[in-house]
């Protein structure tokens, strides 16, 4: 069956609701994008496809998450090729609105706060950009409910009073990102079951985003120091050896082209960084490398669970 597209609220929630009763669905799943689909996205829709009976992927691109007119205005729009991508999948509908029906009133006067969790790391290098994702992502979430209405209290992601099973996918390159949507979901009730999905990377290692097409080829080939500093930790923690992050810090430090914004070890829920004993002695337990760095004009951010 080919993919629908629709672009009203109205819309998407007949549609889903139509679905879901020929399919006799028992579960639906939401990918929320942004578009300029890559390879890392056609990951989150596949997965959602397997797991559930329905799929709606979204296309928005959410202007509260830029702090820069020119950044939003550069964001990529490739709706047919993205379209097509998520059809292959088996996506069975895309919600595409435009900006009036998300914010009909203009941008929002009351907005979802990412609080302290939202304020460092990518927070602190873009204020306010976690307040404008969380914002949208709370409205995606709400829409794309399934079928209409919003559920009785207790029915949530495991299907109960009746319901179908409830579901979103966010990738694990928004490392952030991911935590503070379980944070919202989790403090605000949300009826659905975040699923997290493994980042994608192209055969050198670099991390897809729809941001590195904006790389020359010598920039792309610098910015793989990103990744080979995150797998040099990897290895490390694997290994029970010392993380020794000021040494992985040097090596990206090392490439001219890559400026570095911040390279941590932190709590895989929180985010705050591990004690420093995870730098001089044997690795234990588990943690997240995070790493962010402008290579060119190009802002680029990834990141490494550690185990050991």
């Amino acid at each position: 069956m080919a993919t629908q597209l629709v672009t009203t609220a109205a819309e998407l929630r007949e549609a889903s609701a139509r679905l879901l009763g020929q399919k006799a669905g028992r579960s639906q799943g939401l990918v929320p994008t942004m578009g300029a689909l890559h390879e890392g996205h056609a990951r989150l829709a596949r997965t959602a496809v397997e797991q559930n009976d329905v799929v709606v992927a979204s296309i928005f691109v959410n202007p509260l998450q830029f702090g820069d007119a020119v950044d939003l205005d550069r964001y990529p729009r490739t709706l047919d090729a993205d379209l097509a991508l998520l059809e292959e999948q088996g996506v069975d509908l895309v919600f595409a609105p435009p900006v009036e029906e998300v914010y009909p009133g203009g941008e929002p006067l009351v907005r979802v706060t990412a609080g302290s969790l939202g304020e460092k790391w990518e927070g602190a290098s873009r204020p306010g950009h976690f307040d404008g994702a969380l914002t949208v992502v709370a409205k995606l979430l709400h829409y794309c409910i399934p079928g209409s209405g919003l559920p009785p209290a207790g029915a949530f992601a495991s299907g109960g009073g009746g319901l179908p099973a409830y579901r979103a996918y966010f990738g694990q390159k928004d490392a952030q990102q991911l935590a503070l949507v379980r944070r919202m979901v989790a403090d605000l009730n949300f009826p659905v079951e975040i699923v997290a999905v493994p980042t994608v990377r192209s055969e050198d290692g670099l991390a897809l985003s729809s941001r590195n097409r904006f790389l020359s080829a010598e920039e792309r080939e610098a910015a793989l120091v990103l990744s080979r500093a995150l797998r040099l930790l990897a290895e490390r923690a694997t290994a029970h050896q010392p993380l020794d992050l000021e040494s992985a810090r040097a090596m990206v430090e090392s490439q001219s082209l890559v400026g570095l914004d911040y390279f941590d070890v932190v709590d895989p829920l929180t985010l705050e960084p591990l004690a420093e004993n995870c730098r001089k002695v044997p690795f234990r337990g588990e943690g997240l490398a995070l790493i962010a760095a402008k290579v060119g004009p190009v802002r680029l951010i990834d990141n490494v669970p550690l185990s050991s």
